[in-house]
């Protein structure tokens, strides 16, 4: 067979292909003819001899693998020969065949295309483990990503705003923020343009980020957190600048914030069930389209040390993938367009509203996104009709003239709560229930007014489904994790989960 060999620790230059033995599998291993390879940071490790693990030489880099059975060793009971796999082999995946023990081994479904599968277990389940069980992210809290543009930030960006944080993207170049901001990236920061301290301050008010998912170490992580806000969590993802920085604890002290480390491989090792059922949930996001990944490009197994190194030179945005072999795969086309194409931010091509034929189909639903409602105009008439209906009359409000004089813009703001009242109106939008008598509006989970909408402003409002509650008495009690946008801004008026009860 074929592999891409690393027979002495050197760069990616010095790999080589070669014919070598089919490899011997042991009792608890399957032997998997691999159909496609992610690429990853560890891979470059791997082959310097800068990695956690050195393999013995001569070996085929390569640690994340798509691709069929065909043989099993004769402790394997929960896989048979032609099952549709990938699998997480450490290395040796830049080659025809691998042999993987079978607890590192997972079945894939059969709408699941190659390239799909190699691109999934590192990258999202690395960034899935790290902000759900590790950080804990609550809806409305501020997620700093340094590193957005990479497969794992990338993944991190996504997840993250689909658990309903707010999301800071940094990368080092306009073409990979645009990307972040298509993956749903409320603000940007070009780090090596702009002072990313000081635009943290901005972006947060002075209020600091929640967690900070950090992928780059080097000369970033100083200023990272010492934007942290207070019991905030710094997640130590990875060190891609090639320096690991040397924090000074007094930080973590003074901020009152958790420094944590995050090895996805030994998780999935050691605690088998989360990660399974973490990698259950990505691989249903996908299906759905509510996960969409981003390939830079797909290289030959002959061509695969390019790869690697157009990784190292920070090239790669999002996800690169080794094909092996020379399977045909429509999924290849629509795979390799990927990085020609902006890609759509959830919700953008979700037809509103979304009909449901009843409060029951509900549960099946849980993270999809109900898309965007319609604009809607801000006017002097609504607020002052808000104005009086709650008794609120401050000057910000009602005054124009004064509001000339002394407001940014010289324009009325409209009151915090008339923004979020308008939830309702735009839920109808969003949302439609067959068989149903009536809903009532139950509550609001950590909502936040981030920035305040002016007079004349254009807002609507972005939806997800984040819980179905069933009550003993039959009705249903529904989350929705929600967003109130202006138009022309970055940055959102109000974020919160809104709770109905569905009767």
């Amino acid at each position: 067979m074929k592999a891409l060999l690393c027979q002495n620790f050197g760069n990616a230059q010095s790999l080589s292909l070669k014919e070598v033995a089919t490899p011997s599998f042991a009792d608890n291993q399957v032997l998997i003819s691999v159909k496609a390879c992610g690429v990853n940071f560890p891979d470059n490790l791997i082959i310097q001899g800068k990695y956690q693990f050195k393999p013995v030489l001569p070996f085929a880099p390569g640690g994340e693998v798509s691709g069929v059975i065909t043989a099993l060793g004769s402790k394997v009971t929960q896989f048979k020969i032609g099952d549709r796999v990938l699998a997480l082999c450490g290395w040796g995946g830049f080659a025809e065949q691998v042999a993987v023990e079978a607890n590192r081994v997972f079945p894939i479904p059969d709408k699941m295309d190659w390239i799909m599968a190699a691109g999934t277990l590192y990258n999202y389940g690395t960034s899935y483990y790290a902000l759900k069980q590790k950080a804990d992210v609550k809806i409305g809290e501020t997620v700093l990503v340094l590193g957005a543009a990479g497969g794992v930030g990338l993944a991190a960006v996504e997840l993250a705003k689909k658990m309903g944080a707010i999301v800071i993207a940094c990368a080092s170049s306009e073409e990979k923020l645009e990307i972040c901001k298509a993956k749903g990236a409320d603000f940007i920061i070009n780090y090596k343009t702009e002072d990313l301290k000081e635009q943290i301050k901005k972006l947060t008010a002075n209020k600091g980020v929640d967690i900070i998912f950090d992928t780059v170490g080097g000369e970033f992580a100083e200023p990272s957190i010492r934007s942290m806000a207070w019991n905030g969590r710094y997640l130590v993802v990875g060190f891609a600048s090639g320096t690991i920085p040397q924090l000074p604890f007094n930080l973590a002290l003074l901020k009152g914030c958790s420094v944590i480390g995050i090895f996805w491989g030994s998780f999935a090792e050691k605690e088998p069930v989360e990660s399974y059922k973490n990698m259950t949930e990505i691989v249903q996001w996908l299906l759905t389209g509510k996960l969409k990944q981003h390939i830079f490009k797909i290289y030959s197994l002959e061509n695969a040390a390019d790869a690697l190194q157009d990784l190292n030179d920070q090239k790669v945005i999002g996800k690169a993938i080794v094909k092996v072999g020379n399977w045909e795969d429509d999924a290849i086309v629509s795979a390799s367009t990927l990085s020609n194409k902006k890609q759509i931010t959830d919700g953008d091509n979700v037809e509103s509203p979304v009909v449901f034929k009843d409060k029951t189909e509900l549960k099946k639903n849980i993270g999809r996104s109900l898309g965007k409602t319609d604009w809607f105009t801000i006017s002097q008439e609504r607020i002052n009709q808000f104005a009086e209906a709650t008794l609120d009359y401050q000057w910000v409000h009602i005054d124009v003239e004064k509001a000339q004089s002394f407001l940014p813009g010289g324009k009325t703001i409209a009151h915090g709560y008339l923004t979020m009242s308008l939830a309702s109106q735009f839920f109808y939008q969003l949302i439609s229930i067959e068989k149903l008598n009536s809903f009532i509006n139950y509550g609001v989970n950590k909502a936040r007014f981030i920035s305040p909408v002016q007079v004349g402003s254009e807002i609507r409002m972005t939806a997800q489904i984040s819980e179905v509650e069933e009550m003993p008495n039959g009705n249903v009690k529904l989350f929705l994790n929600c967003s109130i946008e202006i138009k022309g801004q970055e940055k959102p008026a109000y974020v919160a989960e809104v709770i109905s009860m569905l009767f």
